[in-house]
Order: structure tokens, then sequence, then C-alpha cells
């Protein structure tokens, strides 16, 4: 007799199956991608419809008798958070178990001052959006720093100025679970997702401060000291401007949006209109950052040999600068053919925060 776990297996697997699933999934194309028997995939399905998982969405085209109807999960039967934390701000998605973001919020928020506090923002962004809290999984928050291994402390954020400080402050009173992840990390996990999570990809994100992650196969590299993907500290110019971190000539000084504002003033949206409108000390600091930027993707590319994806919101006005940045990085790299391997992420609007909710999503689709 099947047992217990037997059954959650099943019931898993149908799911997990549904979530996957890129086209129009029946009944009969469900067991057999499953391997299971009709009456089996029957029971599952119903105990995953009656829990709200999993419905019908229509039916498919006839082939000469009764129209098979299709199956879906639904995408918003749970609902995760995620929160971006930087320096001056604080951005919170909810997201679908699809990631699709249901709504949005930025505010003033300095880590350290008590007002508004992180629980007291969660509770009111919850009510506006009308977020039931027995849908809520959890909430995923994105600090722009190193992380201790057991992620209870901030080990060194340049970006914020802080170093070993513990997280409780910043967590304390939030009424569900939590996870604390480096922003970059969390923004390459949703661009990872975003594309399938099946290839090698290293993701170069670009804001006040400028971070990454690894991911290998979809799966994400750490290294021995958690410190994989911090590609803002790849030295791009030995003695060059002085990094935040306290070294010299790190691409964090070169090309952070932060950059921008500390030399002209500007924020990155003024800044690229100024380009626009050529702009001559807009430009030339332009193509300075692209320069340096071409830089540090050679290395990455050298040493990982796979795609460089540029995200974060500065990469949101990239694209009509792509082509000029793949010319320098082709002029500096001895075994490409083209730099068709430098992209810019698909996830450009709110990847950081939507990709700390990533982490309950994923944990609660493995679990059904």
């Amino acid at each position: 007799m099947p047992g217990k776990n037997d059954a959650l297996s099943v019931r898993s697997r149908i799911y997990r199956t549904l979530y996957e699933a890129s086209g129009f999934c029946t009944r009969q194309t469900l067991a057999k991608a499953c391997g299971v028997s009709m009456p089996t995939l029957y029971q599952n399905l119903g105990e995953l419809m009656d829990g709200g998982l999993v419905r019908f969405t229509g039916e498919g085209r006839s082939t000469g008798g009764r129209k098979a109807q299709g199956l879906d999960i639904v995408p918003d039967a749970r609902v995760a958070l995620g929160v971006s934390v930087t320096e001056s701000h604080l951005r919170i998605a909810a997201a679908d178990l699809r990631l699709r973001e249901l709504a949005y919020r930025k505010l003033p928020f300095t880590l350290g001052q008590q007002d508004p506090t992180l629980p007291r923002i969660v509770e009111d962004f919850l009510d506006e959006a009308g977020i039931a809290r027995d849908r809520l999984l959890g909430i995923g928050i994105a600090i722009p720093g190193l992380l201790t291994p057991d992620h209870r402390r901030i080990a060194f954020s340049p970006t914020l100025g802080l170093r070993d400080v513990p997280l409780e402050a910043l967590t304390e009173g939030l009424a569900c679970p939590v996870y604390v992840d480096n922003d970059g990390s969390a923004s390459g996990h949703a661009e990872c997702f975003s594309r399938g999570g099946r290839r090698h990809m290293a993701y170069l994100s670009l804001e006040n401060g400028v971070g990454g992650a690894v991911l290998m196969a979809g799966q994400p590299y750490g290294g021995d000291n958690a410190c994989s993907g911090e590609f803002g500290h790849i030295c791009v110019e030995p003695g060059g401007l002085r990094c935040r971190c306290g070294k010299q000539g790190c691409l964090e000084a070169y090309c952070s949006a932060r950059r921008i504002e500390d030399s002209l003033g500007l924020d990155a949206e003024s800044f690229f209109r100024a380009v626009e409108q050529h702009d001559p000390a807009c430009e030339n600091l332009l193509y300075d950052m692209l320069r340096h930027l071409a830089t540090a993707i050679n290395s990455i590319r050298m040493t990982l040999d796979c795609d460089v994806v540029l995200g974060g919101f500065f990469s949101e006005y990239l694209q009509p600068y792509l082509p000029v940045l793949r010319q320098y990085v082709l002029a500096a790299n001895p075994f490409a053919a083209d730099a068709d391997f430098v992209q810019l992420s698909k996830l450009r609007r709110h990847i950081t925060p939507l990709g700390a909710a990533l982490y309950f999503i994923r944990a609660f689709v493995a679990s059904v």
C-alpha cells in the first residue's frame, strides 16, 4: 500500500509538472508526464483543487470528441513579499507564484531609524494591496552588502556604510517567515528564473552600488565564503577612483549610479536625458563608464565563460548603448567572434524585490 510520503511525492510531482509546463496541459498529458495512472491523477488533482492550488483553464481544440480541459496552477493562491533596502529608500513588491508583480511601492527609508519601521510598512502595504495574511508565504529582504553565513548579520555593506551589524533591528516584529539575502544574489536568481533557470549565467547588478551573482545551470554558486558575485570590487583601474569599500579602482567606483550623482549631481534619468541631448560632460562620463564596464565584463567572461547579464535600475537606460558596450568588450577579447554574450536583463524593473520574494516562492513549490 502506498504510504503518506508516496502520496505527497505524487502530489508534489503533479504540481511541479503543472508549474513548469510551457503549453496547454490536460489530464491525459499530465498523467503521462508524471508517470501515474488516471485514477491516481484524479485523486491528487482533487486534493490540489480542493486546496485552491490548481484549476481548470479552458478547453483545447476538438479532435472529434469531447474537448479536453486545460489545467494550471492558481498563481495567486499564495503571495510572497520582497523588500529591497538601499541607503535612502525601501522598495517593496508583492509577487504571485509565477513571480508576477501584484503590487509595488517605493518610500524613503534609512536602516536604523525607528520611524517608519519595516513591520508597519509591511502591514500598510498588505492593506493597500488587498493581500490576505493567510496567503502570505514570507518576506524576502535584499541587502546591498555581504552577510554572515547564518544570514543574521551584515558583515560589510559599503553602500550602507555598515560593518558587523545585526539584522534584528530591521526584521524584529515581522509576523511571518523572513529570509535575508544579498541584493545582487536575489536579483540574479530572479533573472535566472525568468530565463528558465537552466543556463550558466553571471549577473551584474548596476545600481547605486554594483554587485551580482553567479549561477551554474540555474544553481547559485556562492563560493567558500559566500562572496561569489561581488563584481563591484573587481579592480578595473589600478590606483584609480576611491571606492566606498576603501580600495581604489573598483568597478563600483566607476560604473554605479552613485558616480553620476557625485560627479554631476544628476540622477540616472536626468543623466541619460542629457546624454541624448549630447551634453559633452555627460557623454564623456557615459563612455568612460562603458569602457570600464567592458573591462569587468571581459574579466568575468574569461573566468566563467558564460553569458554576462546586466541588470539593476541603471540597466534600464542602457539599450541604446549596448552596441557600443559590445564593441568595447569585443575589442579586448582575443577569442570571441562577437559579444552577444553581453545581454540586458529581462526583468529590468523591480528585479531586486522580486528576487527577494522568489526565495519563498521556490520553497513553497518544492513543498506542495
